[in-house]
């Protein structure tokens, strides 16, 4: 893997890991006034500035996964098929 596919393939799967971690803090009922806790949630929808609002399903849990959980595979996905593209470059 050459040194500019292996960023692109690590920016990406970090944007998806943290969109994955507030997923899963938001479904625990983490407490959104700790800091650590607040920064993924900034994080997230910073990444996700897209994505959200995309379903309007009434379950909130439901709505945020859908919500995070498309950008994080769209993020995943996309982040593969460039540094899949940069390699062969």
């Amino acid at each position: 893997m050459s040194g500019l596919s292996r960023l692109v393939w690590l920016l990406a799967n970090t944007a998806a890991a943290i969109l994955v971690i507030w997923i899963v803090l938001f479904l625990l009922d983490a407490d959104r006034a700790n800091d650590v806790v607040h920064w993924f949630h900034r994080a997230a929808n910073w990444l996700a500035t897209w994505s959200r609002g995309l379903f309007h399903p009434d379950n909130a849990k439901l709505r945020t996964t859908l919500d995070y959980g498309v950008a994080a595979v769209v993020y995943a996905v996309v982040g593969a098929l460039a540094a899949r593209t940069a390699r062969r470059g």
